[in-house]
């Protein structure tokens, strides 16, 4: 019985608990501002794109 009670009461799983949380948080994230990253990529990469035709 008290092999259970230490397995419940083990606390190295919450850093796990902590990061999923954390991704589940950033993917929230994404969806939301989904269209401004896509045009704030775009742009981003035409300006890589002009400027190495530039060298």
């Amino acid at each position: 019985m008290s092999v259970l009670k230490e397995i419940w009461m083990d606390e190295e799983g919450i850093g796990t608990v902590e990061i999923i949380l954390i991704l589940v948080v950033l993917i929230g994230l994404v969806l939301l501002f989904k269209k401004q990253l896509t045009s704030l990529m775009e742009s981003i990469f035409k300006t890589i794109t002009t400027e190495t035709k530039k060298v």
